[in-house]
C-alpha cells in the first residue's frame, strides 16, 4: 500500500510529536482509518477515539511543516524510502514483535528487508580474535545466502558488515540516528560502501535526530526483530549487545553466543547468555543447523541473495545513493535526565507494570521501554518478569 503524500506527511507529523508514539498512531488509525483524518478531527472526535486531553493537546501542537525535513531528505536522492506498517515491503518478522515502529526510513536495497537475516552484534572494543570471528561468521553466513544485520557501530558490528560485503553478500545496518547522520563518523566510508554495494541502512528515527544513548535500545529491538536469530560474538556483562540478545529472546528468536577464555572480560557477557539458555556455537554451520526450519526455503531457492529493490518511494530523479553524513564522533556516557528521573519516581521497590509507568510519566510506551532498558543496564532498575520493573538501591 503506497500512502498518499497527505497521509505520509500526517504520519510523519505525528511521529515527530514529543509525547506521542506508535501506540497513539495505531489507536488513531484503528478509529479514523487515516492519520490525516485524525489531524482534521475535532477535540470531541479525538476524545471518542480514546485520546486523553494531554495527548490531544500534544497532537494539536503539531503542524504540517514538521514533516518538511523528512520530505526534503526523501526527495534529495534515489533509493530513499519511508515505509509504513501497511506497506508490503515492511519486514514481516518485525510486524510480529510487540512494538514495531510505525515508520521506517531506509536508503539502499529495500528488497533486503524481508530476506532471511542473522544479526551479529558485540563489543565496540573487541579483541583481535573477536574481530576475526565476527568477519569469519559473517562471511560464511553471507556466502550461504543469509543477510547479515548489525548496528554500524565500531568493533564487532563493523567487522560483521565488512565480512558480509567482502564475501559478496548482503548486509543491513540498523542505526539509532536520523538517516542524515551516520554514527560513529569514523564509519562514514563503511556506510557509503553498504549502500553502494546494494546493502541497506535503516532507522526508525526521522531526519536530524542525533546520537542519544536512550535511542540505541530501540535500535537494538529492530536489529533482533528483523532477524531469525542473533549471534553475540564478544560482550562485557553490561553491554548493549546483551540488550539486543534480550530483545531477541523476548521476540521468540534464537540467541547464539561464542564462548571465550574465562580470563577475557569480553567473553563474560557471552558466558552469561549461554548460562541463560543461548546456544553455544563454534562455527557458522552450528547456526545454520539451528535455523534450518526457518531458512531452508530461502537457502534452497537462492532467495537469500541480494534482491533488487522494488517500487519507488520518492520522486527524485537523482542517482546518488549514499546517505548524507554529519559528524558524530562519540556517544556520551549515559546520564540521567528529567525523563529518567520521572521513571525512577514512578518506580518503587515493589514491581510496577510498564503500563502504569506510562500513565504516571506521560511518556510514550516506546520511550519508557527504551529508558527502562538503559536504566536496567546501568543498574538503576531491575526487570521482574511479566513486564514489571522495580527500582534498585542507588549505586555508590
Amino acid at each position: 500500500m503506497n500512502l498518499s503524500e497527505e497521509e505520509l506527511r500526517a504520519r510523519l507529523q505525528l511521529w515527530r510529536a514529543p509525547g506521542l508514539g506508535g501506540a497513539v498512531m495505531q489507536q488513531l488509525l484503528a478509529y479514523f482509518g487515516s492519520i490525516a483524518q485524525a489531524l482534521n478531527s475535532s477535540q470531541h472526535e479525538l476524545a471518542s477515539a480514546g485520546l486523553k486531553p494531554a495527548k490531544i493537546e500534544l497532537l494539536r501542537a503539531t503542524t504540517a511543516a514538521d514533516a518538511d525535513a523528512d520530505f526534503e531528505w526523501l526527495q534529495a536522492a534515489a533509493r530513499r524510502y519511508i515505509i509504513s506498517r501497511d506497506d508490503p515491503r515492511y519486514p514481516n518478522l518485525l510486524q510480529s514483535t510487540s512494538q514495531p515502529p510505525p515508520l521506517l526510513f531506509a536508503v539502499g536495497n529495500i528488497g533486503l528487508l524481508n530476506d532471511p537475516q542473522i544479526a551479529i552484534v558485540g563489543s565496540r572494543s573487541p579483541t583481535s580474535g573477536g574481530k576475526e570471528n565476527a568477519r569469519a561468521f559473517a562471511s560464511h553466513l553471507a556466502q550461504s545466502g543469509i543477510c547479515i544485520t548489525s548496528g554500524l557501530a565500531l568493533g564487532v558490528d563493523a567487522e560483521s558488515h565488512l565480512g558480509a560485503l567482502d564475501a559478496g553478500g548482503a548486509t543491513i545496518a540498523v542505526v539509532g540516528t536520523g538517516m542524515d547522520v551516520v554514527y560513529p563518523a569514523r564509519n562514514r566510508q563503511l556506510a557509503e560502501r553498504i549502500v553502494a554495494e546494494d546493502g541497506l541502512i535503516v532507522s526508525e528515527f526521522p531526519a536530524g535526530v542525533r546520537p542519544q544513548a536512550k535511542n540505541f535500545p530501540r535500535r537494538n529491538r529492530i536489529i533482533s526483530g528483523i532477524s531469525v536469530g542473533t549471534l553475540v560474538v564478544e560482550a562485557a556483562l553490561r553491554s548493549g549487545s546483551l540488550v539486543t540478545a534480550k530483545h531477541a529472546a523476548e521476540q521468540g528468536r534464537e540467541v547464539f553466543a561464542i564462548p571465550g577464555s574465562i580470563h577475557n572480560p569480553m567473553a563474560r557477557g557471552c558466558h552469561q547468555l549461554i548460562r541463560q539458555g543461548a546456544k553455544l556455537v563454534e562455527t557458522a554451520s552450528d547456526i545454520l543447523e539451528e535455523v534450518t526450519t526457518q531458512l531452508h526455503l530461502f537457502i534452497d531457492s537462492g532467495a537469500g541473495q541480494k534482491a533488487s529493490a522494488s517500487g519507488a518511494a520518492n520522486t527524485s530523479g537523482n542517482t546518488a545513493s549514499s546517505p548524507d553524513i554529519s559528524p558524530a564522533d562519540s556517544l556520551p556516557e549515559y546520564q540521567l535526565d528529567e525523563s529518567d528521573q520521572l521513571i525512577l519516581t514512578a518506580l518503587g521497590h515493589d514491581p510496577v507494570p510498564v503500563d502504569q509507568i506510562v500513565l504516571q510519566t506521560g511518556l510514550t510506551t516506546e520511550e519508557v521501554s527504551s529508558m527502562l532498558l538503559m536504566l536496567e543496564l546501568q543498574g538503576y532498575v531491575a526487570a521482574c518478569g511479566g513486564g514489571h520493573y522495580m527500582q534498585l538501591t542507588p549505586r555508590e
